[in-house]
This record gives structure tokens, sequence and C-alpha cells, in this order.
């Protein structure tokens, strides 16, 4: 970018595209894209077909096609969660108190090192 040229007008964003376009359930979107994120990376690990993750998860393989485009409708979370735990990975629920008052809780998906 050259000196001098101005940004063009923009908003930042919340940091979840789904809330940002005012989508209903907007963080379960979230949390739904982040699982779908890691069982696209699981699947990849392994080196395996579309077919072989299907049958691993126990989904027909185009419905897992549909699921990896972004179909967030063919999953609950919970299915997501058994999806992840069918590659031998272990899932987590951490409950803990909110650290700003005021308002409600969030959902989020942190990936273990």
């Amino acid at each position: 970018m050259s000196v001098g040229k101005k940004l063009p007008a923009h908003t930042k964003g919340s940091g979840n595209i789904f809330a940002d376009l005012g989508l209903p359930n907007a963080e379960e979107h979230q949390l739904k894209a982040a699982l779908i994120v890691e069982l696209k990376r699981l699947i990849a690990q392994r080196n395996i077909t579309q077919t072989a993750a299907a049958k691993l998860v126990e989904m027909k393989q185009p419905d897992l096609s549909k699921l990896l485009r972004g179909d967030f409708r063919l999953a609950s979370v919970e299915k997501l969660m058994r999806m992840l735990t069918a590659f031998d990975h272990d899932l987590e629920i951490t409950l803990k108190p909110r650290s700003r008052r005021g308002g409600v809780g969030k959902i989020t998906f942190v990936r273990a090192a």
C-alpha cells in the first residue's frame, strides 16, 4: 500500500461472522463451523476419503460432503462432537464463571495444543 492512501470505510467484525450478518443462532453456527473445520483437519490428517470418513462417523458420504461444505443443518453440535470422538479424540466441556459481569455467557471452541 502506498503512503497517503486511506482504507475504504469499514467496520471491525465481532469475531463471529454469523452474528455480524445478523443470523439467528449465531453462536451455535460459530461453534458448528469450528467443529467442522476440526473434522476436516482430522480427515486430511488421516489421509482418508470422504467415503471412509463417512463410514467412520456413521453418516452417508453425500451428507458428509454437504456438511463439510457448510450445510450445518445436517448435524447438531452433539452429533459433531460424537463425530470428532470417532477420530480417537476426547472432547472436554468446561463450565466456568463469566470473566465480566453483565450479559450472557459465551460458548467457544479451543483446540488443545
